[in-house]
């Protein structure tokens, strides 16, 4: 089973405050309204290879 992605926790995320793509990504470089691994597994099925998670 793969791990869950959360793009929250990226380092890559972040909120575009645009209504209709409030969600980014700045290593593929979009903007959409799903959140970027969605529409990365759903566009190539593959899970995202840019997931870095933030440092606390």
């Amino acid at each position: 089973m793969e791990e869950r992605i959360v793009c929250q926790k990226c380092l890559y995320y972040y909120v575009t405050w645009e209504k209709e793509r409030p969600h980014g990504c700045k290593a593929y470089g979009f903007k959409s309204q799903l959140i970027p691994s969605i529409v990365v597994k759903n566009s190539s099925g593959k899970p995202c290879s840019f997931y870095n998670p933030k440092q606390r």
